[in-house]
């Protein structure tokens, strides 16, 4: 299965669980008096897991925010060239910051034994996403960089 499209079908899914959770809280909040505690929680870490496999996503298929007004007033030559800079600006960032920053983060919230409240979940599990997120931005980074644009 081809990365892009394992990480659409991975963003539905997430989705879909945190629809079913968030429906599970208001269940029980309203029809049982008492919403089941874990159901906020959970909530809140799919939606952080969500966003940022999401953006990823965005980037694979090229349709984040972007500011095109300079590079779509160049000539074509210039502006593959402007393209390609803007390609390894964001590379850099995502091997830096998400991919090494984020690892570090996760590293350390797993050696010091964060655990979530409610779930009792490693805390390094949620974090996880950052360098998960940064490995797909690199890649399609990379692929952009290597093949060019489509």
């Amino acid at each position: 299965m081809k990365p892009l499209k394992f990480l659409g079908y991975l963003c539905a899914l997430l989705l879909a669980v945190q629809v079913v959770v968030v429906l599970w809280g208001v269940i029980t909040r309203y029809a049982l008096g008492n919403q089941a505690g874990w159901t906020e929680e959970l909530a809140g870490y799919l939606l952080i897991w969500i966003s940022l496999m999401g953006a990823a996503y965005a980037v694979g298929t090229r349709s984040h925010i972007a500011i095109s007004l300079f590079p779509d007033g160049l000539p074509p030559a210039r502006r593959r060239r402007v393209n390609r800079i803007i390609d390894g600006l964001i590379l850099c960032f995502a091997v830096a910051v998400m991919m090494v920053g984020g690892s570090y983060y996760v590293w350390l919230t797993l050696s010091l034994g964060q655990r979530a409240p409610s779930l009792q979940l490693p805390v390094g599990l949620v974090y996880l996403a950052v360098p998960v997120a940064g490995l797909f931005v690199s890649f399609f980074q990379l692929k952009d960089l290597i093949y060019g644009r489509d």
